[in-house]
Protein backbone atom coordinates (compact mmCIF):
# COMPACT_ATOMS: atom_id res chain seq x y z
CA UNK A 1 0.00 0.00 0.00
CA UNK A 2 1.30 3.57 -0.60
CA UNK A 3 1.98 5.60 2.18
CA UNK A 4 4.75 8.62 2.17
CA UNK A 5 5.37 7.65 5.47
CA UNK A 6 6.21 3.66 4.41
CA UNK A 7 8.19 5.32 1.52
CA UNK A 8 10.28 7.86 3.49
CA UNK A 9 11.25 5.19 6.29
CA UNK A 10 12.68 2.69 3.84
CA UNK A 11 14.41 5.71 1.59
CA UNK A 12 16.25 6.75 4.96
CA UNK A 13 17.50 3.11 5.32
CA UNK A 14 18.52 2.52 1.37
CA UNK A 15 20.14 5.60 1.25
CA UNK A 16 22.29 5.40 4.69
CA UNK A 17 24.32 2.33 3.68
CA UNK A 18 24.65 3.35 0.00
CA UNK A 19 28.11 4.98 0.33
CA UNK A 20 29.50 2.60 3.75
CA UNK A 21 28.76 -0.56 5.03
CA UNK A 22 27.80 0.07 8.53
CA UNK A 23 23.65 -0.31 9.22
CA UNK A 24 21.52 2.16 10.40
CA UNK A 25 20.42 1.96 13.97
CA UNK A 26 17.09 2.73 15.12
CA UNK A 27 18.37 5.77 16.85
CA UNK A 28 20.13 6.84 14.44
CA UNK A 29 16.67 6.70 11.79
CA UNK A 30 15.31 8.67 14.70
CA UNK A 31 17.80 11.47 14.38
CA UNK A 32 17.78 11.47 10.32
CA UNK A 33 14.06 11.46 10.10
CA UNK A 34 13.61 14.64 13.31
CA UNK A 35 11.45 11.39 14.78
CA UNK A 36 10.70 10.46 18.64
CA UNK A 37 13.00 6.99 18.84
CA UNK A 38 9.61 5.83 20.36
CA UNK A 39 8.08 6.69 17.17
CA UNK A 40 10.39 5.28 14.77
CA UNK A 41 10.28 1.48 16.83
CA UNK A 42 6.98 1.68 16.28
CA UNK A 43 7.18 2.06 12.88
CA UNK A 44 10.35 -0.46 12.47
CA UNK A 45 7.94 -3.35 13.86
CA UNK A 46 5.26 -2.23 11.34
CA UNK A 47 7.77 -2.41 8.77
CA UNK A 48 9.18 -5.70 9.76
CA UNK A 49 5.37 -6.98 10.29
CA UNK A 50 4.39 -6.11 6.51
CA UNK A 51 8.68 -8.00 5.37
CA UNK A 52 9.88 -4.77 4.20
CA UNK A 53 12.73 -4.73 6.96
CA UNK A 54 14.52 -6.98 9.49
CA UNK A 55 15.02 -5.96 13.10
CA UNK A 56 16.20 -7.32 15.86
CA UNK A 57 15.79 -5.44 19.40
CA UNK A 58 18.88 -3.46 20.35
CA UNK A 59 19.70 -4.20 17.07
CA UNK A 60 20.06 -2.40 13.26
CA UNK A 61 17.48 -1.91 10.62
CA UNK A 62 18.10 -3.66 7.24
CA UNK A 63 15.63 -3.95 4.44
CA UNK A 64 14.56 -6.90 3.02
CA UNK A 65 14.47 -7.80 -0.88
CA UNK A 66 10.95 -6.86 -1.49
CA UNK A 67 11.75 -3.29 1.14
CA UNK A 68 14.95 -3.07 -0.77
CA UNK A 69 12.80 -3.35 -4.21
CA UNK A 70 10.41 -0.60 -2.73
CA UNK A 71 13.16 1.81 -1.78
CA UNK A 72 15.01 1.77 -5.14
CA UNK A 73 11.36 3.09 -6.62
CA UNK A 74 11.18 5.60 -4.42
CA UNK A 75 15.18 6.66 -4.38
CA UNK A 76 14.12 6.55 -8.40
CA UNK A 77 11.42 9.01 -8.03
CA UNK A 78 13.52 10.89 -5.87
CA UNK A 79 16.23 11.27 -7.94
CA UNK A 80 15.14 11.78 -11.86
CA UNK A 81 13.14 14.46 -10.55
CA UNK A 82 15.94 16.07 -9.04
CA UNK A 83 17.90 15.50 -12.32
CA UNK A 84 14.59 17.13 -14.14
CA UNK A 85 14.65 19.93 -11.93
CA UNK A 86 18.21 21.02 -12.98
CA UNK A 87 18.19 20.44 -16.64
CA UNK A 88 14.57 21.47 -17.60
CA UNK A 89 14.26 24.41 -15.10
CA UNK A 90 17.72 25.74 -14.01
CA UNK A 91 17.45 24.81 -10.34
CA UNK A 92 20.85 24.87 -8.97
CA UNK A 93 22.36 21.42 -7.12
CA UNK A 94 21.75 22.71 -3.79
CA UNK A 95 18.10 23.62 -4.61
CA UNK A 96 16.39 20.59 -5.66
CA UNK A 97 16.37 18.14 -2.74
CA UNK A 98 13.53 19.73 -0.92
CA UNK A 99 11.19 20.28 -4.15
CA UNK A 100 11.78 16.44 -5.05
CA UNK A 101 10.86 15.34 -1.78
CA UNK A 102 7.43 16.73 -2.32
CA UNK A 103 6.84 15.71 -6.04
CA UNK A 104 8.12 11.86 -5.73
CA UNK A 105 4.64 11.87 -3.78
CA UNK A 106 2.45 13.03 -6.25
CA UNK A 107 4.00 12.23 -10.07
CA UNK A 108 2.34 9.39 -11.93
CA UNK A 109 4.59 6.76 -13.23
CA UNK A 110 3.59 8.05 -16.16
CA UNK A 111 5.03 11.36 -15.97
CA UNK A 112 7.63 10.01 -14.49
CA UNK A 113 8.29 7.56 -17.41
CA UNK A 114 7.91 10.76 -19.85
CA UNK A 115 10.51 12.88 -17.35
CA UNK A 116 13.09 9.83 -17.75
CA UNK A 117 12.53 9.23 -21.75
CA UNK A 118 12.91 13.20 -21.86
CA UNK A 119 16.31 12.92 -20.01
CA UNK A 120 17.86 10.50 -22.13
CA UNK A 121 17.52 8.14 -19.46
CA UNK A 122 19.77 9.14 -17.01
CA UNK A 123 22.16 6.90 -14.94
CA UNK A 124 23.22 9.66 -12.35
CA UNK A 125 21.46 12.49 -10.54
CA UNK A 126 22.95 16.18 -10.12
CA UNK A 127 25.00 15.33 -7.15
CA UNK A 128 26.38 11.83 -8.45
CA UNK A 129 24.41 9.89 -6.92
CA UNK A 130 23.72 6.49 -8.96
CA UNK A 131 19.75 6.34 -10.37
CA UNK A 132 18.60 3.27 -9.98
CA UNK A 133 16.60 1.65 -13.22
CA UNK A 134 13.51 0.18 -13.68
CA UNK A 135 14.03 -2.89 -12.14
CA UNK A 136 16.01 -1.27 -8.71
CA UNK A 137 19.53 -2.13 -10.16
CA UNK A 138 22.21 0.43 -9.46
CA UNK A 139 25.38 0.77 -10.96
CA UNK A 140 28.61 2.32 -9.24
CA UNK A 141 32.37 2.72 -9.32
CA UNK A 142 34.94 1.62 -6.74
CA UNK A 143 34.98 4.80 -4.03
CA UNK A 144 36.16 6.38 -1.59
CA UNK A 145 35.33 9.13 0.75
CA UNK A 146 37.39 12.02 0.79
CA UNK A 147 37.77 11.63 4.50
CA UNK A 148 39.56 8.10 4.28
CA UNK A 149 41.58 9.34 1.13
CA UNK A 150 45.14 9.93 1.85
CA UNK A 151 47.21 12.80 0.76
CA UNK A 152 48.35 12.03 -2.94
CA UNK A 153 45.41 10.38 -4.04
CA UNK A 154 43.56 11.40 -7.41
CA UNK A 155 40.06 10.65 -8.14
CA UNK A 156 37.11 11.65 -10.04
CA UNK A 157 34.50 13.49 -7.98
CA UNK A 158 31.88 10.74 -7.98
CA UNK A 159 29.42 11.91 -5.85
CA UNK A 160 28.38 15.26 -3.11
CA UNK A 161 26.01 14.84 -0.53
CA UNK A 162 22.78 16.81 -1.00
CA UNK A 163 22.58 16.87 3.09
CA UNK A 164 23.51 20.17 3.35
CA UNK A 165 23.07 23.07 0.61
CA UNK A 166 25.36 25.77 2.07
CA UNK A 167 27.96 23.39 1.71
CA UNK A 168 26.89 22.27 -1.84
CA UNK A 169 27.25 26.32 -2.39
CA UNK A 170 30.44 26.66 -1.19
CA UNK A 171 31.86 23.63 -2.75
CA UNK A 172 30.40 24.43 -5.76
CA UNK A 173 32.14 27.83 -5.24
CA UNK A 174 35.57 26.26 -4.49
CA UNK A 175 34.99 23.96 -7.89
CA UNK A 176 34.28 20.67 -6.44
CA UNK A 177 31.55 19.15 -8.30
CA UNK A 178 30.61 16.04 -9.59
CA UNK A 179 33.04 14.66 -12.70
CA UNK A 180 36.04 16.98 -11.82
CA UNK A 181 39.47 15.32 -11.06
CA UNK A 182 40.43 16.64 -7.24
CA UNK A 183 44.27 16.07 -5.90
CA UNK A 184 44.15 15.91 -2.01
CA UNK A 185 46.31 17.59 -0.14
CA UNK A 186 47.13 18.32 3.37
CA UNK A 187 44.85 20.06 6.04
CA UNK A 188 42.02 20.67 4.31
CA UNK A 189 43.34 21.63 1.34
CA UNK A 190 43.49 19.81 -2.27
CA UNK A 191 43.93 20.67 -5.85
CA UNK A 192 40.75 20.45 -8.28
CA UNK A 193 41.59 20.04 -12.41
CA UNK A 194 45.11 20.91 -11.33
CA UNK A 195 43.80 24.19 -9.63
CA UNK A 196 45.04 24.47 -5.84
CA UNK A 197 41.64 25.37 -3.50
CA UNK A 198 41.18 24.93 0.44
CA UNK A 199 38.06 23.00 1.04
CA UNK A 200 35.26 24.34 2.74
CA UNK A 201 34.86 22.40 6.38
CA UNK A 202 32.24 19.65 6.37
CA UNK A 203 34.12 18.76 2.73
CA UNK A 204 35.84 15.45 4.04
CA UNK A 205 32.91 13.61 4.90
CA UNK A 206 30.40 15.09 2.22
CA UNK A 207 32.51 14.11 -0.84
CA UNK A 208 33.73 10.88 -2.53
CA UNK A 209 36.56 9.88 -5.27
CA UNK A 210 37.13 7.21 -7.66
CA UNK A 211 39.42 4.67 -5.39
Amino acid sequence: MASPAVDDYLKTIYHHTEWQDQQITPSQLASVLGLAPSSVTEMVQKLAAQGLVTHRPYGPVSLTPAGERRAAGVIRRHRLIETWLVHEFGYGWDEVHDEAEVLEHALSDRLLAGIDARLGHPRFDPHGDAIPDAAGTVHREPFVLLAHAAPGHTGRVLRVSDRDPLLLRALLDAGVDVGHTLEVGAAGTARVDGTPVTLPAGAASAVWLTA
